[in-house]
């Protein structure tokens, strides 16, 4: 399923003006009702201060030359946040597609031993759609046991979908599963011309409903911070905060470090966890992504 930046942006602009409803934004409603929900193209146009005409054409994606000032007023007619506006702008403007292949993603070895360093922190290092490229021994107690998975398994989104053991260690599955499409959507617009996502989202569409469902929302989202609840077949329910810091000479990559509170009951059933879980001697595992 290789990204269609026309078809796409025509459904993420219709997905959001839907969500948007006209009293809310001071436009008459006229007590009558819609064929469908949220802002007609003639509200939104006169909302961005452009001719129904040009919205049509960057709806319909009749062309990809739409000027950054007309993207901006789209945007904020929309009431983007910043994730949805960079996808707005990279499924709008011209991309210099290649056929060329990535190259393989590696983690720099001072990132390694960092990881190892921060044993009593469950942390991993993400990459292009969702790969896990290293780990700690505590992120692999906490999570699953990447390094027993092929190196091609090692993806957070396929993991999540598709591994049933996911189910039950997330309290709210059904929220990581949309977090993680969100993710995943957003990170495909990066890399429109890459196989190995086509790849993916194909194995995904046919194997997982709720992946299905979550893709048809359109959502999408960088969470830089968050709370995940999980429920450890050994500790029980540990209650972690996260931090995603993206990698300043590598955009593509991304430490997630997880964080508990203080004195809490989470706090004690990690730290038992990393009883439980501490290697001899201390380890710590990485990949490089294959290229198939």
């Amino acid at each position: 399923m290789a990204l269609d930046r026309r078809a796409e942006l025509g459904e993420f602009l219709r997905s959001r003006r839907a969500r948007l409803r006209p009293e809310e934004l001071g436009l008459p409603d006229y007590g009558g009702r819609r064929r469908v929900p949220g802002l007609r193209r003639e509200e939104l146009a006169r909302l961005a201060g452009v001719s129904v005409d040009h919205y049509v054409r960057l709806e319909q994606g009749r062309t990809l030359h739409f000027s950054e000032e007309v993207l901006d007023a789209v945007a904020r007619a929309l009431r983007l946040d910043d994730a949805e506006r960079e996808h707005l702008f990279r499924l709008a403007r011209p991309w210099p597609g290649t056929d060329a292949p990535h190259a393989p993603q590696t983690v720099r070895p001072g990132l390694r031993r960092l990881l190892d360093v921060a044993s009593d922190v469950p942390a991993y290092v993400v990459g292009r759609d969702t790969d896990v490229l290293a780990w700690n021994h505590l992120a692999a107690a906490l999570i699953t046991d990447f390094g027993a998975l092929p190196p091609g398994q090692r993806n957070l989104a396929r993991l999540v979908c598709l591994d049933e053991g996911m189910r039950a260690l997330y309290e709210d599955w059904p929220g990581k599963v949309a977090d993680v499409v969100a993710y995943l959507r957003l990170d495909s617009s990066r890399h429109p011309d890459d196989p190995r996502t086509a790849a993916l989202l194909d194995e995904l569409t046919e194997a997982s409903p709720e992946f299905r469902a979550a893709w048809a929302r359109h959502q999408v989202r960088d969470k830089t911070h968050g709370r995940y609840v999980y429920l450890h077949p050994v500790v029980g329910r540990v209650d972690l905060s996260y931090e995603t810091l993206r990698l300043p000479d590598d955009p593509d990559q991304a430490l997630v470090a997880h964080t508990v509170e203080e004195g809490s009951p989470s706090e004690a059933a990690l730290r038992l966890l990393v009883t439980l879980s501490r290697p001899g001697p201390q380890e710590v595992r990485g990949v490089t992504r294959p290229d198939s």
